[in-house]
Parts: C-alpha cells; sequence; structure tokens
C-alpha cells in the first residue's frame, strides 16, 4: 500500500476500520503500527503525548495478527488496533514513571490487567504516554517530562491528568488510548480534545497494575473516536479480576449490542446545580441544543437536583489528598525508582529522594492529605469528608429514582491557555466542578464531542447514569453523538 493511501487511512482511524481493513488484507497489522510511529516521530514532538515507545512488542503483536489473517482464523475484537496506554499502568518490560521524576527508569515486571487484555483482544500496544504526576492536576502541566500540548489549539493544555492519552487520539497518534480517571482526568481531556471518554462504574474494570492515586476513586477507562468504539474498548475491559479485590463480580453485558436500542421514552435528568453561575454561556448554549436533540429523539427532559453539589470539590480534595498521602508513602528511594546516592541515613534517604523526585503538586497534596489524616484533624476533615461523600451518592441515587441518566456539562470553560491557571491551585481545582461528584458516588460517566465554541475549541457533554448501568449510558451517548453528525 502507498505511504499516501496509508496516511488518509490512519487520519480518523476507528477500531471497526483498523480490524476490518486487516481482516481484509487492505493493509497489515504491522503496516499500521509503522504508520503510527512514523506519525508519531513526524507530529508528537511539538505534542509531547508519548513518553516512551514498545517498537518491539508492538510489532512482534502485529505480526501476530497478521499470521492470524493470513491463516483466515477468526480475529479477536482489537485485532491489528494500535492503542496507547497512560503512563500509571504497568506494561512488563516497559518504563512506568507516573508522569514523576521518583520513577525515571523504573520498569515493572508485570502487566496490568487491563493492559492484559487488551493486548489478549489483539491490541497493538504503541506505548506509553504523558499525564500528570501520578495523575494529579487538571491541566497535564505537572508532568516531568514536560506539559501536553492540544492537538485542536498548541497554546492550551489538553486537560489532565489524562492529557496525553487524549491529546493522542485527538492526533492521530493511535486510533484509542486508555487512561484513568479520578475526579474527572479522562472526561475532562475528553472534552478539551474533541474525543469519547468512559468513566466506568468503580469496580466495573480492575485497577491492578494502575500506580495509585486515590485507591476509593482511580478508575481505568478508555479514549475514542467514537461511541461505539468506546463501547467495543469496555466489554474488552470490564469484568471481575481476582488480582483486584475491589473488582466487581456484576455480569458484563453486551454494550455493542445496546447502541442499536432506540433511546426514545428514555428520562433524561438536568442537575440544576451544574447549570449556575461559572458556566461558560457557549458550553451552556451547546448543551441546550444537546438537550433539545434528545427530547426530538423521543426522551423526557426533567429538571432534578443534586443539593450536595457545593461541597463536592471540597470532599474530593480531602479524601483524594488522604489517600495519596498514604499510596504515596512507599516511594521512599529504597524499593525502586530514584535514590539519593549521598545520604548518610535513613531518614536523610527518604528526605532527600521525596524532595528531588516528587514535583511541587505532588508534594502539595501530600501535606494536604497528611494534615487531615493527622491525630486531631481526622475527624474534622477525613471523617466528615466521607460522611458528606454519603450525601453526594445518596443525591444521585434520589435522581435516578426518577430519570434514567443525567446531562450536564463536563467542565466550566473549554480548554485554557498553557499557564493560564498554574500559579492559582483554587482556580485549577473548581475546574473539577462537574466531574468529582460522580467519582465520589462511584456511578458511570461518559464525555461526548458535542459542538465547538467560536475559537473552535471542543465542548464535551456528560452522561452519568447509575451503578453498572454503562449500556444506557452509552446508548444516549450514541444518541449524541447521532444528533451531532446530523446536525453537520
Amino acid at each position: 500500500m502507498a505511504s499516501e493511501e496509508l496516511t488518509g487511512l490512519t487520519q480518523g482511524l476507528t477500531i471497526d476500520a483498523a480490524r476490518a481493513a486487516v481482516a481484509s488484507g487492505e493493509t497489515t497489522a504491522v503496516a499500521l503500527a509503522e504508520q503510527h510511529y512514523s506519525r508519531i516521530s513526524t507530529g508528537d514532538e511539538q505534542i509531547n503525548s508519548y513518553l516512551s515507545l514498545s517498537r518491539d512488542r508492538a510489532l512482534a503483536q502485529a505480526a501476530k495478527i497478521d499470521g492470524m489473517a493470513a491463516r483466515g482464523e477468526a480475529l479477536p475484537p482489537l485485532a491489528g488496533v494500535p492503542l496507547g496506554i497512560k503512563d500509571v499502568l504497568t506494561m512488563q518490560g516497559t518504563p512506568a514513571t507516573a508522569g514523576s521524576m521518583i520513577l525515571k527508569g523504573y520498569q515493572p515486571p508485570y502487566d496490568a490487567t487491563s493492559v492484559a487484555r487488551l493486548e489478549a483482544a489483539g491490541a497493538v500496544l504503541l506505548g506509553k504516554l504523558n499525564c500528570d504526576e501520578f495523575a494529579m492536576g487538571s491541566s497535564n502541566e505537572n508532568s516531568a517530562y514536560g506539559p501536553v500540548r492540544n492537538p485542536r489549539a498548541l497554546d492550551r493544555v489538553p486537560g489532565g491528568s489524562s492529557g496525553g492519552s487524549a491529546a493522542a487520539v485527538a492526533a492521530d497518534f493511535a486510533v484509542a488510548s486508555l487512561g484513568t480517571d479520578t475526579g474527572g482526568s479522562i472526561r475532562q481531556p475528553a472534552a478539551f480534545c474533541g474525543v469519547v471518554g468512559v468513566l466506568p462504574t468503580y469496580g466495573r474494570v480492575s485497577r491492578y497494575g494502575l500506580i495509585a492515586f486515590a485507591s476509593s476513586l482511580d478508575r481505568v477507562g478508555p479514549f475514542t473516536k467514537n461511541v461505539k468504539d468506546a463501547a467495543t474498548m469496555l466489554e474488552v475491559l470490564a469484568g471481575q479480576d481476582a488480582m483486584d479485590a475491589t473488582s466487581s463480580a456484576q455480569p458484563v453485558g453486551s454494550y455493542v449490542a445496546a447502541l442499536e436500542k432506540p433511546v426514545e421514552g428514555l428520562r433524561i435528568g438536568v442537575p440544576e446545580e451544574y447549570f449556575g453561575e461559572g458556566l461558560d454561556p457557549e458550553i451552556r448554549a451547546a448543551i441546550e441544543k444537546v438537550l433539545d436533540g434528545l427530547k426530538a429523539a423521543g426522551c423526557v427532559i426533567k429538571k432534578v437536583s443534586l443539593p450536595h453539589t457545593k461541597y463536592a470539590v471540597p470532599t474530593y480534595y480531602v479524601i483524594a489528598t488522604a489517600e495519596a498521602s498514604s499510596n504515596l508513602s512507599r516511594f521512599d528511594g529504597i524499593r525502586f525508582g530514584l535514590r539519593d546516592a549521598e545520604a548518610k541515613s535513613l531518614s536523610a534517604l527518604y528526605r532527600k529522594t521525596r524532595d528531588a523526585g516528587f514535583g511541587s503538586e505532588v508534594k502539595r497534596r501530600i501535606l494536604l492529605g497528611t494534615y487531615a489524616l493527622s491525630a486531631g484533624y481526622y475527624d474534622a476533615y477525613y471523617k466528615k469528608a466521607q460522611q458528606v461523600r454519603t450525601l453526594l451518592t445518596r443525591d444521585f441515587l434520589a435522581a435516578f429514582h426518577d430519570v434514567d441518566v443525567l446531562v450536564a456539562p463536563v467542565t466550566p470553560t473549554p480548554a485554557f491557555k498553557l499557564g493560564e491557571k498554574t500559579d492559582d491551585p483554587i482556580k485549577m481545582y473548581l475546574e473539577d466542578i462537574y466531574s468529582v461528584a460522580a467519582s465520589l458516588a462511584g456511578i458511570c460517566g461518559v464525555s461526548v464531542p458535542c459542538g465547538e465554541t467560536g475559537e473552535k475549541l471542543p465542548i464535551g457533554v456528560q452522561v452519568l447514569a447509575r451503578h453498572f448501568d454503562e449500556a444506557t449510558m452509552l446508548r444516549v451517548a450514541k444518541a449524541v453523538e447521532d444528533g451531532q453528525a446530523s446536525a453537520k
């Protein structure tokens, strides 16, 4: 196949199209992988989405898929599809830095369950993607290896913490990718970069092999170019894992098949607290247009209230930082990663290694979390935050008695400029105002592109559903996507 034809095939390539092209012999998995590596080598210098490439592993997997295709064997669902993996997930023999200097040079001896499941389904894993250090950030400016730029506007952030994962898909450096979401880290970058990003229900996808930030909040999910691809990826990723005690035994249905069901008659909840002061007027208008489209498709639109929403951001930043303080204590300069060579005592080794290895935002969150857990403050902060978390969860459960899904903004603003909010942590934290409540409640959500601002910046809409109802969530997301396509 000619280079020009390959380039055309790679641009905007979906999972279905990639798999079909390999199965039909239109191209090969090896050729697809090489073409993506070519695009990365020529275009990623300015985006900075990849931290490392796993060329040998990827090409070996691609050759295996090509052998299956040549023999006429049935191909798995992700056969030959080039994917990228966020660098907080382990891949055997490949660096896992979590975007931090403290893990520079660390190569884990095992695969994360999500990584293993993707590869078992035929995916070709191109490499590891840039992210905010230990997934702590809303802009991907906290990576020790430099910020990621938004492919849709190079002076803008791609969102965080999974900015590299969203940017790689938006820039066609991968057909799809894997990210993680603790308080919005899949949904917000998806909205900023104009791709689809899924937050599965807590326990739906195994966390084994994920370098932990906040263990009661962290979730693994896909970035894709359309909703059907997201459903395909989620079917592969979902399901119980003996290596993760928090993974659920809840049966996994066919998310792809669910997309064929009409949305007529579904009840769509519009949470009034998500449409107040501070919401960008262009985002508000785009989401109102989405609601009009769903109403035209036969859905019932109903206003609902989530009264404890105003407490979501402070609650999240107490719980998440407390868990980070506990989880990150393992990085001590002894077991793996960076180690200060000049320390003369154990305490000096800890202190010097952590001072050199952790970035400023990670240090800030460790200090906040340690304070919240300390004697005399635990009840006032951490315990109180957990109680408010229960109230937030009850808000969602009450709403889902009356409606099937919620439709809301993902972010208060479109992608902001690089450096615009780095000096004001509170302003940065408030970027999570529409995403952290769902994280605390453990429900599922998806960000779907729903238009552009006057400056051609992507706008995303968030569809939230009750625990383990990803099927309905994706049905509504597909209806939103179809409405956008018909409007063009």
